[in-house]
């Protein structure tokens, strides 16, 4: 549809017509480069024969700009860096001190109560918390007030900022009416920083109970009865208030005594007396938490004219009770039959005793040396014959016995190596002469077996004669003896086994061998007999040619 048609049409929905022949729908861009500088560019409209194009820059315009360098591609532009408040204000708290008052009703005594509060200000999120300091014995509900929250300022949803705050002003907060005083050294530093200047500080005013109570004790006009008063004074006085006493137990039977280390605490809150024991690791003793419990301990009894059925001691039969006065250190205290010598205690007990009983001298004083029987030797009873030396010697060590250790490098080295004599028996009977015997020494235990060799006719079982053990040399001690070696075996030596006479005639090639490649263990003279016996053997075995050659 051609331009003119639309023409005479208004441009108002209904009468526009979509052209056809159109075929690039995209979005025309919006900034373009214009002597070096980025400029907005609104893309021209065709609205029938009108055409709306961009407004023109004015000729002042195009002078600023022509007059301007452009920073090149090497400046860097100078961005000032932006931090987020949560990071900046991160941690930074405002904290006011204040008071509100607290109306008291249906009491004569009093007509309001002032309750001390610290506000804190969260700069990061413009929150809120209100704190009221716990007070000891106080008998109010303290702690957090309106947890950390933005407070309303007014019904149109205004919140509090921190401009809002100053000394000397009230804040309402839900119906309470807060009256800030002071503030810490940060909030003052910031306030005066931003330009707020801070009115002078309030003294907090004084809580007329507290004041009527502490002119007035509560012993005066409390309680009329002097029973129940002192256990209440002693409770709002003394209560967590604990004497300490380190000593020892003293425990004696019929053979020896021992002592013990004890903690002993007095509390002041009512008289009563525990004992914990101070464990000891390896001491063979229970870890009982108590050893006597809290209770108050008896000091004189009224004596009894007919016997008690009973063990407790009634009330009426105690004449006293045991008191601070009667701990004296570096001397004995008996509590419920079992002694106990005070030797040192804390510096609040000596400060109590110097406040309240300034005779007494409390003083350290040294422990009295014992005999320390842990350190005594152990006595290594005499060996008894039965099983081996080390065997047996494992039953002294320990309550379950162990395998005795031996060294698994010197097994490994030396497994199946032996070391293998000829022996004959030195008898006085006549059929044991010719009995003959392979002595073997197992180089891996340091061990002895004895083999028998058979002979036919001899009417003597033959096979093994000794199974392996350490045999010990004659005139050794039977607790500390010592055994055959290899360096003790010179041919024609006699080697006795319990009671048994051996003498070794012969030995193995590899016996020699050993020997040589260990010299300097060896003696030289069982290394001679070796050689001439074994030499001796091996020229006598050579044919009669190959003797004649060697000459």
């Amino acid at each position: 549809m051609s331009a003119e048609w639309n023409n005479g049409l208004p441009f108002i929905p209904g009468y526009t017509f979509r052209d056809l022949s159109k075929t690039a729908f995209h979005r025309s861009q919006t900034l373009g480069y214009k002597n070096g500088f980025i400029l907005p560019r609104r893309p021209s409209v065709v609205i029938g024969k009108e055409v709306l194009a961009s407004e023109p820059l004015t000729h002042h315009d195009i002078d600023k700009l022509c007059f301007e360098a452009p920073y090149t591609v090497y400046d860097k532009p100078q961005y000032e860096e932006f931090i987020p408040a949560h990071v900046a204000l991160d941690k930074k708290v405002l904290r006011f001190y204040g008071y509100f008052l607290e109306e008291i009703l249906h009491s004569p005594a009093e007509n309001y109560r002032v309750r001390s509060v610290t506000i804190y200000y969260y700069l990061e999120d413009d929150s809120m918390c209100i704190i009221e300091p716990s007070v000891e014995n106080s008998g109010l509900p303290q702690g957090k007030r309106i947890k950390r929250q933005r407070l309303p300022k007014n019904e149109y949803g205004n919140y509090y900022n921190w401009k809002d705050l100053n000394l000397a002003m009230d804040l309402e907060v839900y119906g309470s009416k807060y009256r800030i005083t002071d503030c810490d050294l940060f909030t003052k530093e910031f306030m005066e920083s931003e330009g707020i200047i801070l009115k002078e500080p309030e003294k907090t005013p004084e809580d007329p109970y507290s004041k009527h109570r502490s002119i007035k004790p509560i012993l005066e006009h409390v309680n009329t009865s002097p029973a129940k008063f002192e256990k209440l004074y002693r409770f709002l006085h003394m209560d967590s208030k604990v004497l300490r006493f380190y000593g020892q137990w003293v425990e004696c039977d019929a053979y020896q005594s021992h002592t013990w280390p004890v903690i002993i605490h007095y509390y002041l809150v009512d008289d009563t007396v525990d004992v914990r024991e101070v464990h000891q690791r390896n001491s063979g003793r229970d870890p009982f938490p108590l050893f006597l419990s809290r209770q108050k301990i008896p000091k004189k009894v009224k004596e009894e004219t007919f016997p008690s059925i009973v063990m407790e001691i009634c009330k009426d039969l105690v004449e006293e009770y045991y008191s601070p006065k009667d701990f004296q250190l570096g001397q004995k205290v008996k509590l419920l039959s079992h002694n106990f010598f005070l030797y040192d205690c804390d510096g609040f007990t000596r400060e109590y005793y110097q406040k309240n009983y300034p005779d007494m001298d409390m003083k350290a004083v040294e422990i009295p040396k014992m005999e320390d029987t842990s350190k005594k030797t152990q006595v290594i009873p005499p060996y008894n014959g039965f099983g081996s030396l080390e065997d047996s010697l494992q039953n002294c060590f320990s309550l379950i016995p162990e395998p005795p250790k031996h060294n698994i490098m010197k097994r490994l080295v030396n497994s199946n190596k032996m070391l293998r004599y000829t022996a004959k028996l030195e008898s006085p009977y006549p059929e044991d002469r010719d009995r003959r015997f392979i002595l073997s020494y197992h180089l891996d235990t340091d061990m002895i077996s004895i083999y028998e060799t058979p002979k036919r006719n001899s009417g003597i079982i033959s096979g093994k004669f000794l199974e392996s053990c350490h045999i010990p040399k004659p005139g050794s001690a039977v607790d500390n003896p010592v055994y055959y070696t290899p360096a003790d075996f010179v041919i024609g030596a006699t080697v006795e086994v319990f009671g048994h006479r051996f003498i070794l005639t012969n030995a193995d090639l590899y016996v020699l061998k050993y020997l040589e490649s260990n010299s300097d263990q060896v003696p030289s003279h069982t290394l001679e007999s070796l050689k001439q016996t074994l030499g001796a053997e091996k020229a006598s075995s050579m044919p009669m040619g190959q003797k004649g050659e060697e000459k």
